[in-house]
C-alpha cells in the first residue's frame, strides 16, 4: 500500500511519457521502450526509436507525428499542444494529447509500481487528501511524538534517537491502526461522509473494545445487519 504522492508517481527512464516527446523526431527527448497499439483487433508492436538503417534518423526517438502516423492516427494542421483544457474524449484535439490517451500510453505505470509488481507484489495506490486510510500516517506521528517528547534541538540528539523513535512503535499498536483503518474503509462503503463515518468509527472502532474475548454487542449487531 502506497500513498499517493508525487515522489511515487516518478518514472524510470524509457517509459512512455509524452512530455519528454517532441513533434519532430530526434532532438532532446528521451529514447522511450517499444509501445503498441491495436490494429484489426490485434495488438502491434511499435518501436519509438528509429531503426540504424533509417535513412535520415538512425537509432534516434520518434517524434509525436512519427508515431500517430504509424498508427494511421495522424491529423494535419493539429496543434503540438491545445491552448485550453484538453477534451480527452477527441480523437482531433492536439498531438501531445491524442498521443497521451492511447492504450500504451495510459497503461505506463510509475516506477514505484513496477518494482513492486516486479517482485511478486500487488501495488495499492491509496487515495489522495485521506490520512485516515493510510495508517503510515499513524506511524510517523508517533515517531514524530517520541522524537519531540526526547528533543533538545540538536542534529546529533535526532541522529541518535531516530532509530529509537521508530523501534518505540510496537507491532500491536500498528494493528491496531490498521484495523481501525478498516473501519473507515466500510464507513465511506456504506455512503457516509466524513463527519459521520468519523463518528461511526469512534463508536465501533476499536477504542471502545472492554476485552479481547468478545465482540462488543454494538459491533455485533451491525455486523448482523451487513
Amino acid at each position: 500500500m502506497v500513498d499517493d504522492s508525487k515522489g511515487h508517481s516518478a518514472y524510470a527512464k524509457a517509459t512512455l511519457l509524452v512530455s519528454q516527446k517532441n513533434v519532430r523526431p530526434a532532438g532532446k527527448q528521451a529514447c522511450m521502450h517499444n509501445g503498441w497499439y491495436m490494429q484489426d483487433g490485434q495488438k502491434v508492436s511499435q518501436p519509438m526509436v528509429f531503426p540504424s538503417n533509417h535513412p535520415e534518423f538512425p537509432n534516434e526517438p520518434k517524434g509525436i507525428k512519427a508515431v500517430l502516423s504509424e498508427q494511421g492516427i495522424f491529423h494535419i494542421g493539429l496543434q503540438m499542444k491545445c491552448q485550453n483544457k484538453c477534451d480527452g474524449d477527441q480523437d482531433d484535439c492536439c498531438n501531445k494529447c491524442i498521443l497521451e490517451w492511447q492504450p500504451d500510453f495510459c497503461a505506463q505505470k510509475s516506477l514505484v509500481q513496477e518494482v513492486i509488481e516486479a517482485a511478486g507484489h500487488l501495488c495499492i495506490f491509496l487515495p489522495k487528501f485521506h490520512c485516515e486510510l493510510n495508517f503510515i500516517e499513524f506511524f510517523w506521528g508517533s515517531v514524530k511524538k517520541y522524537l519531540h517528547d526526547n528533543c533538545d534541538y540538536t542534529f546529533a540528539t535526532l541522529e541518535e534517537n531516530m532509530p529509537k523513535a521508530l523501534a518505540a512503535v510496537q507491532l500491536n499498536m500498528i494493528h491496531l491502526w490498521e484495523h481501525c483503518m478498516y473501519w473507515w474503509m466500510e464507513a465511506y462503503r456504506s455512503g457516509l461522509g466524513i463527519t459521520a463515518a468519523q463518528l461511526q468509527v469512534k463508536k465501533f472502532s476499536f477504542h471502545k473494545y472492554k476485552s479481547y474475548r468478545c465482540i462488543p454487542e454494538t459491533v455485533a449487531c451491525a455486523l448482523d445487519a451487513v
